[in-house]
Order: C-alpha cells, then sequence, then structure tokens
C-alpha cells in the first residue's frame, strides 16, 4: 500500500517533536510506540482503539507537580496550563497516564488549532487555552498512587484505567477515556471513519505489558485514499543532478466551487532516474502564476526560505495520488503519486473529492460527555 511522504515537509508545519522551540527533558518512562502495517490485525489476542491525530502524552501527577511529555520527551506542560490545572483537579493524587492531547472544533477535532497552542509567547497560549481548550484522551494507565502497573498485561490495564476514569473523570470536564473495543468490525467502523481527528485504527496486544520505548505491542493502521489533483507549481530540490538542478517536490492543487485553485500539498519521493525528464517538462510550461486561491509560501510562522521558493507551472498537467488526511483544506502529510491522468481535465479535479463525509459518532460519543 502506497504511503506518504515525509512528514517532516508537511505543508501542516512540523509536530512538536520537530519545532525545536520546546524544551526536552530526559524520558524516565519511554512511550509504547507502534509499528505501521497494512491491515488490522484478527484475533482475541487484540484490542482495537481509534488513531487520534493529535500529540501523544504521558501524564504524570505526583501531589501538586504535574509533567506532560511528548513521545521523544519534549515537554509540553507550558502549551496546556488548562490540562494542568484539570489534572489538579482530580482527586487522585497520584497517577500516570498515557493519552493524546486535542483540541475539539465544530465538532471534531482540528489539529491546526492544536498546533496553534505550541507558541513561545506566554500570554498568547493563556488565550489559546481560554478560546480553544485542549481535552487529554485517556488509553492507558501505567501507575496509580503507589502501584506500578506498566509492568501488568493490557488486559489488567484496561480494566483499571475505566474504572480510574468512572471515578475521576466525571468532572474532569478536560479529561476522556478514549474509546477500545476487541470486535474487529468496530475496528473496521473507526478506520472507514478516519478523519475529522482520527487518521486510522491502533491495536495493542492484550497479553503484553507496556512495551515502553519498543514496537512489540501496538500496531497502527491508517485508511488511504487516493485523489487526482493538478501540478501547479515546483520546488528545486536541494541537490543537482548531472550538473543541473532538478525537481524535488511538486505542488499540488484542487479547484474550488469558484473555479479557484488552491494549494492542498505537495508530492515528493521522486525517482532519481524521472527527474531530469520531469524537471524538463515542467520547465516547458512555467508561467507567472498558477494557483488562483491559497497559494503556497504566504507568510506562516513555519514559512522557511525553502517553503517560499517556488515555481509557478501552467495547470495543464493530473496526477492521481495516494493521501492519508485532509484536513484544514490540505493534506496533513506528503502524498505519493500512483499515476499521471493524461485522460483527466484539470478543471475536474475539485476539492469535493477529498471531503470527509463520514458520520464520526465515536469522537460525537466523546464530546458529549456525560
Amino acid at each position: 500500500m502506497p504511503r506518504g511522504g515525509d512528514r517532516s515537509e508537511s505543508i501542516q508545519g512540523p509536530r512538536p517533536e520537530a519545532q525545536g522551540r520546546m524544551k526536552k527533558t530526559s524520558v524516565s518512562r519511554p512511550a509504547m510506540e507502534a509499528r505501521s502495517v497494512d491491515e488490522i490485525p484478527e484475533g482475541s489476542e487484540w484490542q482495537y482503539e481509534p488513531k487520534w491525530d493529535g500529540f501523544r502524552c504521558i501524564l504524570t501527577r505526583d501531589g501538586s507537580a504535574v509533567a506532560m511529555l511528548s513521545k521523544s520527551g519534549q515537554d509540553l506542560k507550558r502549551y496546556f496550563p488548562e490540562i494542568v490545572s484539570a489534572a489538579l483537579s482530580l482527586r487522585a493524587k497520584n497517577f500516570v497516564l498515557d493519552g493524546e492531547l486535542v483540541v475539539p472544533v465544530g465538532g471534531q477535532f482540528s489539529f491546526d488549532d492544536l498546533l496553534q497552542r505550541i507558541h513561545p509567547a506566554a500570554s498568547r497560549v493563556r488565550k489559546l487555552a481560554a478560546a480553544t481548550p485542549a481535552l487529554y484522551l485517556a488509553f492507558d494507565l501505567l501507575k496509580e498512587g503507589t502501584r506500578e502497573l506498566a509492568t501488568e498485561l493490557l488486559s489488567k490495564r484496561r480494566g483499571l484505567l475505566e474504572k480510574f476514569a468512572n471515578r475521576q473523570f466525571p468532572k474532569a470536564v478536560l479529561f476522556r477515556l478514549s474509546p477500545a473495543s476487541s470486535q474487529l468490525k468496530e475496528a473496521e467502523r473507526w478506520l472507514m471513519a478516519a478523519g475529522g481527528g482520527s487518521d486510522g485504527v491502533i491495536a495493542k496486544r492484550l497479553d503484553l505489558a507496556y512495551q515502553a520505548g519498543n514496537r512489540e505491542g501496538m500496531q497502527k493502521i491508517k485508511k488511504y485514499r487516493s485523489a487526482d489533483c493538478v501540478i501547479g507549481g515546483f520546488r528545486y530540490a536541494e541537490k543537482s543532478q548531472a550538473g543541473r538542478k532538478v525537481v524535488g517536490s511538486m505542488l499540488l492543487g484542487l479547484y474550488d466551487a469558484d473555479g479557484l485553485l488552491h494549494h492542498v500539498g505537495f508530492s515528493s519521493g521522486i525517482k532519481s532516474r524521472d527527474k531530469v525528464a520531469l524537471t524538463n517538462k515542467l520547465e516547458e510550461v512555467q508561467q507567472k502564476q498558477s494557483f488562483t486561491g491559497n497559494a503556497p509560501g504566504g507568510p506562516s510562522r513555519w514559512s522557511t526560505k525553502r517553503s517560499s521558493e517556488w515555481t509557478p507551472v501552467k495547470p495543464k498537467y493530473v496526477v492521481e495520488v495516494s493521501y492519508d488526511h485532509f484536513t484544514g483544506e490540505r493534506f496533513r502529510h506528503g502524498t505519493s503519486i500512483l499515476r499521471w491522468r493524461p485522460d483527466k481535465r484539470p478543471s475536474l479535479c475539485t476539492i469535493d473529492q477529498v471531503k470527509q463525509k463520514v458520520a464520526r459518532r465515536f469522537i460525537s460519543d466523546i464530546l458529549a460527555k456525560t
């Protein structure tokens, strides 16, 4: 199955591990990792959960002290003061949770709004914490009181987490229990409904302890889709080939209902042997403007010199690309080219083909806290 491009080039901007401004601390309890697979595993040894598109966070409370660390040890606490306050409001004084930070907007979880929370100005953080408060979705309990639970099997930890959530979360408006199921059909429904804050399914081994720092007990499955996109421009690669500049990535566009061409993402991973011919092909159709709607390289705190340097081309060529997630009017990650579409008119490449149409009942259930 085709995979998306390098996450580091996502036009969405870097994830918290890549942003550089966040303080990295020593990780006393490495997070459990997931191995990417193409299909949902079957068997009674598996537990299934939605895969959230947020910030992974190990949250620890030790009396009046709260720690929030990302998967790679980045300190998240200063960016989510409302979660710190909510953790301190719980009756339990000592615990460790594994979960995901998300920001609900309009009945779904918005990665764009979540990303805005990673801001250097404390005043801005406080304003956003009030305007778009985050939620903490707990999916594992690693310690309660003085009792270490990470060595227990997941089949036992899940039951203890559910009891913990029933006791602690009812009055904590920013904490939720992330759903889980042993039913394959439920996992398949979650995978089909991916979008709007979830981007697939997680499968965990019920018969294993918490696999800190490795991928033996957890697998991730994403739903990959395809879309026909117009090539609206390209960026040159940093390295030349055969003594000349060659294409490094292509900028993709989709038309809206008004006929405006919007930049929605990029596709890289071009084979070395194809780069010279592709460069010739695109340089022949260079022009001063291509995107008539949202264009790449606009003002943004994520912009770099490289991201703002691109060459517009006549919107003539169409490619079918594979992608995993479309949100905020763009592909969340890079795409992979499946094939060229000389048989398709560029004007038929409209944005409605990537709109998520599946009702996400499980997200609604989480937001409608009982």
